[in-house]
């Protein structure tokens, strides 16, 4: 009777982990940058010399009457995507450190140093400090 309650332990544990990690490796799905929506490909505009996706035929016109607007949100987009890639600590610029890191929306975004790292801890809005179209030059490259 132990040995059935240590293996049922031990298989209950085993699950909890693979159901944890399974939860942490899933990547947040990406969303349109004017309502939050899910995206869908059939509509979008050409942005920073990639595509940005929206949920409907409305939100692109929204989107280009008010690029500034939406535009930390649409770069965050363009990483999540796979069509902008981090090459340097987006506050600094200066070259970042996989051990200096935190996830926004499904992205993870490396640091140079500390201190960047606890900025954007405690920062109330992670997409803006870190996806504004300054960060963004300073720490991201779309890929071609």
């Amino acid at each position: 009777m132990k040995n059935l309650l240590t293996t049922l332990g031990i298989c209950l544990l085993s699950l909890m982990t693979l159901t944890i990690s399974a939860a942490e490796e899933k990547k947040a799905e990406p969303q349109c940058p004017v309502s939050g929506k899910a995206i869908s490909k059939d509509h979008s505009v050409s942005y920073k010399g990639a595509e940005v996706y929206f949920c409907c035929p409305k939100c692109p016109k929204a989107f280009e009457m008010d690029t500034k607007k939406y535009a930390a949100k649409a770069n965050h987009q363009l990483v999540q995507t796979d069509q902008a890639k981090q090459v340097k600590c987006p506050i600094t610029g200066r070259p970042d450190r996989e051990d200096k890191a935190v996830t926004v929306n499904g992205v993870e975004v490396n640091f140079c140093c500390g201190n960047c790292l606890k900025a954007a801890n405690e920062a109330e809005d992670k997409v803006v400090l870190l996806f504004n179209d300054k960060a963004f030059e300073k720490g991201f490259k779309v890929t071609e």
